[in-house]
């Protein structure tokens, strides 16, 4: 049609190729790893695959679209886990979740500490090592670290690396010391039912709808699994969610985590990186003798409160506890808490510290 203008400019063209090429590239990355029999590989293959890739220059491109597509569909499956039976199971594990939101908070308090001591002597901002250490959400805290002026690309930067950390070292330890399916009720085998899937996407949908209207935090995947969790427990089935969707979701998951890796974030801070990364491993660390006390305690799976208790996000441990086939509900209950519970505490306990170092300084003046 004469005078009709091209319906994409050409950097908007640029990006869709680059888009298209990397979802190609993560594509053979998690059919490779699942060759290779690697644990969560439509996860860990694509992160890997376009971090090193990023890492190296090439012009691999996310799409913030696709993730919360991504993190819609996996709090959809998360909810389908909460039936009855399991609900019923959950009641009596209110005192072990809330030590375990204690346990974050006590992490990421150490965490912080960690990361000052590390960075003695070279200015680093209290308040940038506090939010770098919270085992948080991380865009909500870069949030906060704009709002106390902390430096939050290291926070942004902190919150990523211990993610990917976690994502990789964790599985990975699990499958070599061939820990699956230690906890009861951990597999959905509902069957999929074309109908039923969409009335479920749907339904799901309005909860992301309503949460994302209300401006709640991480409205993707707490929408879609509150709305799904409760017409699971209602003992209603409507259906299953296809496996290659699952598996669709989780690789621009894993997409949305390596693009981040860029030459220019391994430069910015080399030694915070380091210090991030160490004291990543050292929280977990801490976490494996932490859930081992609690299954002495309840009774649960040493591995399962691994999951439950470690530093990493909601959709990262539950994806998971999915695949390893345990104890997803479980996973799923301490996380939901912990994400709350930080979120809530995280700034108050802030200004606590702060009025603490305050009155440190006078001290030593």
């Amino acid at each position: 049609m004469p005078g009709a203008r091209a319906v994409l400019s050409p950097e908007a063209a640029r990006q869709l190729a680059r888009l298209a090429a990397t979802l190609a590239l993560c594509t053979a990355a998690g059919a490779l790893a699942q060759a290779l029999h690697s644990p969560l590989p439509w996860m860990i293959g694509p992160l890997l695959a376009t971090a090193l890739a990023t890492l190296l220059g090439a012009p691999t491109q996310g799409a913030q679209v696709l993730r919360n597509a991504g993190l819609w569909v996996l709090g959809t499956v998360l909810g389908l886990y909460f039936t009855p039976t399991v609900v019923a199971v959950l009641w009596p594990l209110a005192p072990a979740i809330a030590l375990g939101l204690l346990w974050a908070l006590a992490l990421g308090y150490g965490g912080y500490r960690w990361l000052l001591y590390s960075h003695r002597g070279r200015g680093l901002l209290p308040a940038t090592a506090y939010f770098a250490g919270a085992i948080g959400g991380a865009s909500e805290m870069a949030l906060l670290a704009d709002r106390h002026k902390a430096q939050v690309d290291r926070v942004a930067a902190a919150h990523a690396l211990r993610v990917v950390i976690v994502v990789v070292a964790i599985p990975f330890a699990l499958q070599a010391g061939g820990v699956h399916g230690a906890d009861v009720a951990t597999r959905v085998s509902q069957a999929v039912n074309p109908a039923g899937l969409a009335r479920l996407l749907l339904a799901t949908s309005l909860g992301v709808g309503l949460l994302w209207w209300w401006r709640l935090p991480n409205p993707w995947v707490l929408g879609a699994l509150v709305v799904s969790a409760l017409v699971s427990a209602q003992g209603i089935a409507w259906s299953g969610v296809p496996r290659p969707l699952s598996n669709a979701a989780q690789l621009v998951i894993g997409l949305s985590l390596g693009v981040r890796f860029s030459p220019a974030f391994v430069r910015t801070a080399p030694r915070w990186l380091g210090a991030v990364a160490l004291g990543t491993v050292g929280m977990i660390a801490l976490s494996a003798g932490f859930a081992a006390l609690l299954a002495w305690m309840i009774g649960l799976h040493p591995a399962t409160l691994l999951l439950a208790t470690s530093p990493g996000g909601i959709a990262e441990l539950a994806i998971t506890a999915s695949v390893l086939g345990l104890g997803v509900p479980v996973v799923t209950a301490f996380h939901v808490a912990r994400y709350v519970t930080v979120l809530l505490l995280t700034e108050p306990v802030w200004r606590w510290e702060k009025r603490r170092l305050a009155r440190q300084a006078q001290v030593a003046d």
